[in-house]
Order: C-alpha cells, then sequence, then structure tokens
C-alpha cells in the first residue's frame, strides 16, 4: 500500500508540473512575462535617473522646455556678446561670452541643468559643445534663442 500512494502521488505531481509548463509555455503568457519584466526595469531605471547616475539632456530643447526648466531652477547661461546682453537678456541667467566660455567653464556649476542660449540658437550649441567636452554631462542648446524667448512673451529684462 505505502508504495501504490508513493507512485499516485508521484504521478499527481508529475501532472501539476506538466501544467504548470503548459502554461509557461503559452506564447502569450511569455510574451506578457517579458513586458511585465521590461516595466519593471525601465521604472527602476527612470527612478534612478537612467541607470548611469546622471540623466543626459536631450542635445537641443524649444523655447518652452526652455522657459519650463527655468522655472524649475535650471542654469541658464547666455554666451551672446556683452552689446548683445545689454540690448536684453532673460533674469536671473548668466552672461559667459562664447569666446570666454573655454577659458571660463570653472565658473559654471556642474551640479544643475544648464540651458545653453544665445540670439538665434546657433551659438548655444556651440557652448553647449564646449561644456560637454569639459566634462559636463546636463547640459542642453534653446533653439530659436532668445529671440524667440522674448517673442513669445517670457520675462526679460534691459
Amino acid at each position: 500500500m505505502p508504495r501504490r500512494y508513493n507512485q499516485d502521488r508521484s504521478r499527481r505531481r508529475n501532472r501539476e508540473t506538466s501544467r504548470r509548463r503548459t502554461v509557461f509555455m503559452r506564447p502569450g503568457v511569455q510574451i506578457s512575462i517579458v513586458l511585465v519584466a521590461a516595466l519593471i526595469i525601465f521604472i527602476i531605471l527612470q527612478m534612478s535617473g537612467g541607470g548611469g547616475g546622471t540623466a543626459a539632456l536631450a542635445p537641443a530643447i524649444s523655447v518652452d522646455e526652455a522657459w519650463s526648466m527655468y522655472q524649475n531652477g535650471a542654469y541658464v547661461l547666455d554666451v551672446r556678446t556683452v552689446e548683445e546682453w545689454n540690448e536684453f537678456h532673460a533674469p536671473n541667467t548668466t552672461l559667459i561670452p562664447l569666446d570666454e566660455l573655454a577659458s571660463r567653464v570653472d565658473e559654471v556649476p556642474r551640479d544643475r541643468e544648464i540651458v545653453v542660449v544665445c540670439r538665434s540658437g546657433n551659438r548655444s550649441q556651440q557652448g553647449r559643445d564646449i561644456l560637454l567636452n569639459a566634462g559636463f554631462e546636463k547640459v542642453t542648446s534653446m533653439t530659436g534663442g532668445l529671440n524667440e524667448w522674448r517673442a513669445r512673451g517670457y520675462p526679460i529684462e534691459p
């Protein structure tokens, strides 16, 4: 009797294991498991800042995106000339003309997101690249420049 009981128990266990394998072998279940795992990994990476410790910014952003970053405390670096700055500039921003930036990178904070701006968006790309080459990671360039910033009604100072 005990032998038969063990055999029946073993058969039941094999059938249950076989059923479990069958469920996990279905393509829909496998895809669901992969998608759930990918979603969990994505969420973890987003919460940890992209997995690399610091999240890189897009190479260029719109004026509206720059305005949002400005409101959230990003460091805004104006790389225009002193004459252009004196004509108008965004409040609470810093002027370091593009031709001086490489020698003055130590004046730019490394612990904040940086938005580089200029008149129309060309020099700001060069400024962004100077900072990236100097080891800054959270740097972006504003397309459209301060001309578009002013046209959209964002604050400026004379």
